[in-house]
C-alpha cells in the first residue's frame, strides 16, 4: 500500500462520508436547490486565492522540472476553465458582486483556507502535496460516481461541476498526484506524522464543507 492509500484508509470514515455526501447525490440527480448550490459556490470560490498560491508553492518546491511543469499546466487550467464555471453560475444564480468578492466566511471555509496557507508557509513539498492531493483526489472520487455522462443532470450548473472533476485529463492528473505523493514519502517519523495530520485534517474539512452547504445560513452551525 502506497503512502497516499495508507493515509486515505486511515481517515476512511470522513473520506467515504464526503464522497457519498447527500450534497453530491442531489448534484447528480439535479435536485440540488439553488440556494444550496449558491451557498456552496460562494464559499468555494473563496478558496481560489489560497489554492492558486498552493499550486504556485508546488511549482516552487517541486524537486524537478518535469514536476514543476505539471503543476504549471494545472495552474493555467485552474485559472481558466474553473473560473469560467464560477462566473457563469454566479450570473445564473444572481450572486451579488459583494458575495463573489468578500462574503462572510463559514467556519469550514475559514479553516480550510487556513490549512492551505499553513501548508504554503511550510515550503515543504510533501505538506503542500498532501493538501493538493486531498482536494483533487476526493473530488475525483465523488465525481467518478456520476457514471455515464448521458445520465448526468441537464442543467450546466450541475453537470459542468461534475465534468470539471470527471474527465480523462483530470483523472490523469489525480493519478499523477498520487504517484508523486508516494514518491516523496517522508522518511522521518516526525515528518510522516505531520504530513499525515495535514492529510487527515484536509479530508475532515472537505466533509465539513459539504455539510455546511446544506445547513441554513442562520443556523448555529454556520454562525459567523
Amino acid at each position: 500500500m502506497g503512502f497516499a492509500e495508507l493515509l486515505r484508509s486511515n481517515c476512511a470514515a470522513d473520506w467515504d462520508a464526503a464522497v457519498n455526501h447527500p450534497f453530491v447525490d442531489q448534484l447528480f440527480d439535479g435536485s440540488l436547490p439553488d440556494d444550496h448550490l449558491r451557498r456552496y459556490l460562494v464559499q468555494d470560490y473563496q478558496f481560489c486565492d489560497a489554492f492558486t498560491a498552493l499550486l504556485g508553492q508546488a511549482v516552487a518546491s517541486a524537486p524537478s522540472l518535469p514536476s514543476r511543469l505539471v503543476f504549471a499546466r494545472v495552474l493555467g487550467a485552474f485559472a481558466s476553465d474553473e473560473n469560467t464555471y464560477f462566473q457563469d453560475c454566479f450570473e445564473e444564480l444572481s450572486v451579488p458582486e459583494a458575495d463573489r468578492i468578500a462574503p462572510s466566511l463559514g467556519p469550514a471555509t475559514r479553516d480550510f483556507d487556513a490549512l492551505m496557507r499553513s501548508a504554503i508557509a511550510t515550503r515543504s513539498y510533501p505538506d503542500v502535496l498532501a493538501v493538493v492531493l486531498v482536494a483533487e483526489w476526493l473530488y475525483g472520487g465523488w465525481a467518478s460516481r456520476a457514471g455515464d455522462p448521458a445520465t448526468w443532470p441537464s442543467a450546466p450548473k450541475h453537470s459542468e461541476w461534475i465534468r470539471l472533476h470527471n474527465n480523462p485529463e483530470y483523472n490523469t492528473w489525480v493519478e499523477w498526484l498520487r504517484a508523486e505523493f508516494d514518491a516523496v514519502e517522508p522518511v522521518s517519523a516526525e515528518d510522516r506524522a505531520r504530513v499525515a495530520g495535514t492529510f487527515a485534517e484536509a479530508v475532515r474539512l472537505e466533509r465539513t464543507f459539504f455539510d455546511a452547504a446544506l445547513v441554513p445560513p442562520d443556523s448555529n452551525a454556520e454562525a459567523r
